[in-house]
Formats: structure tokens, C-alpha cells, sequence
């Protein structure tokens, strides 16, 4: 096997859901394990039981760090945190105790990437409500992430295909949305997206903004967003040197981009592009965080407790996962970002909670 091929630690996500035999089943693809080395943060006995489940032909392969990985057909390398007690583990239902182990193992899988000892970070499903349960009073993985990453200013992008959609906010309220749609936040996303979409490989990203109103406001019928805060952020934005278009129909840019048109599409709120990349197939979306010290990608989708221990889960959104993550990880460093934008206003202060 190449040295080459990136190490990625992949968390186990919550143990009550379906995550760890996503996890068995997408570590033994031959497309996963040509493209990369991943690793296991988490609970050893708790991913043999879903091998078990699942009945993946597989082993596990405890490790103390990465120097020992086997990388070889049907063995997947964990690094064994001894963090779940498999008597107390109760599938598809809210547990402190497995609350505690993802974070653990979300921690761990950070310091290992950090370090420098993986080159991304890759993450199963988490269930907020465990997370709670257990102390840590995270709206999710994003803002989880940039605590343990420093506090950079962050975003989300949805890679679903040819789809790529980041976003202006994401877990706030649509008043709270609307109020952070200003000049200094959207210019913040316009940088992300763009250094994001270069370490996948394109090298002068055009990105598209999408309108926060009907039609884009219609000429400021149907609101004034766009005239007083997205157009001046698109015109200051191809002043800095970025491919910037719009504000476009938000009914229509998503198209417009999945088509090739544009290479990203930046929404203005959660929703309005969550389900146009749903739409997609959740099952096959990847969540990537950008503006973090690392590369960290995601599944699209929950944790599934109704379907946890059936051994019924669809790891496709992990496998593509897996793959994106190898893919940025080799763009890395022919990625190089323009200068960050200073950030100024509430928008700047508010940048690590899009």
C-alpha cells in the first residue's frame, strides 16, 4: 500500500446510533482504501459489534497511534478509546454515556489531525441532544469544531455531485438569518468558499450569491437586502480579486450551479441550501467545514436510531465522505488562500457561529 494515500481519523459518532455500522461498512470498500489510510477514533468493542452486526468479513486492529495502521483489505485500524461499556449501550435511544464518547472521540480525532498525525478529520453522525446530556452544550459538529479549533471564523459547505453550496448563517433563527445578511459576513463566506473549492481541485472558483428575498427582491419590490447589503458585497468582492456573480433567484442558482454554470452558491440561510442539496439524495451529501485549521468532512444526514443495530444503514454518504476528504487533503497545499478578509462589524465578531 502507498505511503502516500492520507491518514484520516474517523470519529465513531454516537454508538446508540447507526454510525459505527455505517463505519463497518463503508472501511471495507475498495475505493475508501485506494484513495486513503483512515483510522478509527472511538470504542474497539463497540465497532466489532458492528462488524457483527452487520457481518462485514472485517477485523479490527487495535493501534497506538498511526505508525502501527496495517492498511490492508478487510482490517480497519482503531485507535481504542475504551469509552463505551457495551452492557450500558442502549441502540436508538439519547445516552449521556454515548454523548460523552463522541465527544471524546471528535476530540481526539482533532488533537491527532492538529498534530499532524492525520491529515483529515472525518465524522459520523452525532445526536445533539446525548451531547447535551453529557455536558457539552454544542448547537453541533461546526461549532464544536472551531472551540476545539481555535475559534476561526467558519462555515459549512454542502458537497452533494457537482452541487457545492456554503452558506451566510446556518443554526440561528431566520430573524436572527435575515440580520446577518450584511457586507462583512457574506465577503467572510466569499473567502471560505473560494479557498474551500480550490482544495478540491478548481483553481479560479466562480462563485454565485444567492438573493435572501423572493426573485432576488425584484429590483426592490419584494425587499431591499440585496440592493443595500449583497450587491455591495459581490462588487467589493471581485474588487479583492475573487469570480464573484449575482444576487441571483434563490429558486434558481442552485440549478444554475449543479449544471456548471458556477462552481459554488453561496445561501444566505440554512435552509435554502440544505434542501436544495438534500434534494440531491441525503444519503450521498458530504458536510464539509471550511475555515478551520483542518480538513473535516461529514455525513449528511443523522444519526438514525430508528434503523441503529439493524445493520440496514446506507453508507454512501461516509464513503463519499472519505473520498472528499483524501481528495482535499492532496490539494492542500497547492491551495494557497488569498489574504484573509479583515474582518469588520457584528458580522466579523459573529463569524465563528454562521
Amino acid at each position: 500500500m502507498s505511503s502516500a494515500k492520507p491518514i484520516l481519523a474517523v470519529t465513531l459518532g454516537d454508538a446508540a446510533g447507526s454510525g459505527p455500522e455505517l463505519i463497518a461498512k463503508a472501511l471495507v470498500d475498495p475505493e475508501v482504501r485506494a484513495v486513503c489510510r483512515p483510522v478509527v477514533i472511538g470504542d474497539a468493542a463497540v465497532l466489532e459489534a458492528a462488524l457483527a452486526i452487520t457481518r462485514v468479513p472485517a477485523a479490527v486492529h487495535r493501534i497506538g497511534g498511526m505508525g502501527e495502521i496495517a492498511d490492508v483489505p478487510l482490517v480497519i485500524d482503531v485507535i481504542d478509546l475504551k469509552n463505551v461499556d457495551l452492557a450500558r449501550l442502549e441502540r436508538g435511544r439519547i445516552n449521556a454515556l454515548t454523548g460523552r464518547a463522541a465527544y471524546e472521540s471528535i476530540r481526539r480525532a482533532v488533537e491527532l489531525t492538529l498534530a499532524g498525525d492525520a491529515q483529515a478529520v472525518v465524522t459520523s453522525a452525532i445526536n445533539k441532544a446525548a451531547l447535551h446530556a453529557a455536558g457539552f452544550l454544542y448547537d453541533g459538529h461546526t461549532e464544536l469544531l472551531a472551540e476545539l479549533c481555535g475559534k476561526p471564523k467558519v462555515t459549512m459547505m454542502l458537497v452533494a455531485g457537482k452541487l457545492r453550496v456554503c452558506h451566510v448563517s446556518t443554526h440561528v433563527s431566520l430573524a436572527k438569518a435575515i440580520e446577518r445578511v450584511r457586507p462583512e459576513r457574506i465577503l467572510q463566506v466569499v473567502q471560505l468558499a473560494h479557498d474551500g473549492v480550490r482544495q478540491l481541485g478548481v483553481e479560479s472558483p466562480h462563485i454565485a450569491l444567492a438573493g435572501l428575498n423572493p426573485h432576488a427582491g425584484e429590483g426592490g419590490l419584494f425587499g431591499t437586502e440585496e440592493i443595500e447589503y449583497i450587491m455591495p458585497a459581490v462588487e467589493e468582492a471581485n474588487r479583492r480579486g475573487f469570480r464573484v456573480s449575482g444576487p441571483f433567484a434563490g429558486d434558481t442558482v442552485f440549478f444554475r450551479t449543479l449544471q456548471g454554470e458556477f462552481d459554488c452558491a453561496i445561501a444566505m440561510y440554512h435552509d435554502q441550501g440544505h434542501v436544495a442539496a438534500k434534494m440531491l439524495g441525503i444519503w450521498q451529501g458530504v458536510n464539509v467545514t471550511l475555515g478551520l485549521p483542518i480538513i473535516r468532512t461529514s455525513v449528511e444526514h443523522g444519526t438514525d436510531f430508528a434503523n441503529a443495530g439493524k445493520g440496514t444503514g446506507d453508507p454512501r454518504s461516509l464513503v463519499q465522505a472519505l473520498k472528499l476528504a483524501a481528495v482535499m487533503a492532496g490539494h492542500r497545499n497547492r491551495a494557497a488562500p488569498k489574504p484573509n478578509v479583515p474582518p469588520t462589524g457584528a458580522a466579523g465578531a459573529e463569524a465563528t457561529r454562521p
